[in-house]
């Protein structure tokens, strides 16, 4: 048990120190980039080892015995694995990238970052991974995909806490044509996502005082229908319009209103005292998140800020960004 531990000791130092050095000699990186030849890095997979090692006993059973088709043997084998390790550099060398996106998500969940290559290359996007180097040295790993215009990486990790994530190293690496040899190159952008508190909370949705949420829709009845937005990520697909899809219109989603006027306003300090910051932040996340799920509007307060009432997918995340860095505004990289 001990000799894993052994090696995963070894190989984050090796790593924190190859980091290290490759952070001071390229330093922060601005999007988008071309990879020059001097900050690509190129070792011998475990493959490649193998066969170097092979490759080395048949040269010295052919000098051994003088046998001559071991030698050619050995020479043309050499010759492929060279040929192998120019075309891996070279499906780097001169790559663009174009920008780094991430996608805000809450607690909990899973937050995506996608990586958009260039075509500078000519190459598959297959043959491209990238991986996030993070505390625990667990790597979100992904495989490119897309067409040759606009290849992708899009990579998954965990958000473990609210505050502010920051986009840790990232790898971007290359194995192919033979898989004898990786090709990598260290990527430092500066870039960062808030992590909204996990919505949840059993409290009543909270009333602004004196406000005309008795009146009725003059449309009459609940659940009227009152406009179109485009369609995101959890909505119902009972929602979705789809009579306006099959006539060619993108997909966008049914949006209804109960009650005019229905206005909310939810304040920090109200909350009842025995709930702890967290616990308070996730009880407003679920009352932000379920009152655009009704279309009203509501009003957010928190210590020392406030935003005015509103709605729609802007102002949801105005306020579930303030909730994410209450507190944290000088939060570091979260694994």
């Amino acid at each position: 048990m001990a000799k894993p531990r052994l090696t995963q000791r070894l190989r984050r130092f090796t790593e924190d120190r190859g980091l290290k050095w490759a952070r001071r000699r390229q330093g922060l990186d601005s999007l988008p980039a071309v990879l020059a030849a001097r900050r690509i890095y190129i070792l011998p997979t475990r493959a490649g080892t193998a066969l170097g090692a092979l490759l080395l006993a048949m040269l010295a059973a052919g000098l051994n015995y003088n046998n001559s088709l071991a030698l050619l043997l050995t020479f043309l084998m050499s010759g492929f694995a060279l040929v192998g390790l120019y075309q891996c550099h070279r499906r780097l060398l001169g790559l663009q990238i174009r920008g780094i996106e991430l996608a805000p998500a809450f607690a909990g969940e899973q937050l995506v970052v996608t990586v958009q290559l260039g075509d500078a290359t000519g190459q598959s996007a297959a043959d491209f991974a990238a991986a996030l180097r993070t505390r625990d040295l667990s790597a979100a790993e992904a495989v490119g995909t897309g067409d040759l215009r606009s290849p992708l990486l899009t990579l998954r990790c965990v958000a473990a806490q609210r505050g502010l994530w920051v986009l840790p190293a990232l790898r971007l690496h290359c194995t192919a044509p033979t898989g004898l040899f990786r090709a990598w190159v260290w990527l430092h952008v500066d870039a960062s996502t808030p992590v909204y508190p996990r919505p949840r909370g059993t409290l009543p949705l909270p009333e602004a005082p004196g406000d005309d949420s008795g009146r009725t829709d003059p449309a009459g009845g609940n659940d009227e229908w009152a406009s179109l937005r485009p369609f995101r990520d959890g909505d119902s697909p009972r929602q979705v319009a789809w009579k306006a899809y099959a006539r060619g219109a993108p997909l966008l989603v049914k949006e209804y209103r109960g009650l005019a006027g229905q206005r909310h306003e939810f304040d920090y300090d109200s909350l009842p005292n025995g709930l702890d910051t967290e616990l308070r932040l996730s009880q407003l996340a679920a009352w932000i998140v379920e009152s655009e799920r009704r279309g009203e509007t509501y009003a957010l307060a928190l210590p020392g800020a406030r935003l005015a009432a509103d709605s729609g997918p802007q102002h949801l995340r105005r306020c579930l960004t303030a909730l994410a860095l209450f507190g944290h505004r000088d939060a570091g990289p979260a694994s």
